[in-house]
């Protein structure tokens, strides 16, 4: 899966905060990141279909949250 986010400073942050939420199982399903020129690719293996379901939709639940961040916050602040 890969999503366009615009920079790669935005790729980064959502990079970041889905980074932090490790597999559960983790020797039932394994997950891949990347940043590259702004997009943020994701690939998932998982043992059986029912792990591959939760794990990818925990992804997905804060995928959204930190794009919607992203969307209304614009630009991380420069302190």
């Amino acid at each position: 899966m890969e999503m366009y986010f615009g920079s790669e400073e935005n790729a980064s942050i959502v990079y970041a905060a889905l980074a932090v939420d490790k597999e559960l199982q983790p020797d039932k399903v394994k997950r891949l990141m990347t940043v590259s020129d702004g997009k943020l690719s994701v690939h998932f293996e998982a043992t059986e279909a029912r792990f591959l379901r939760a794990s990818f939709s925990a992804f997905v639940d804060v995928l959204t949250l930190a794009t919607k961040t992203i969307e209304e916050f614009g630009q991380v602040m420069k302190l």
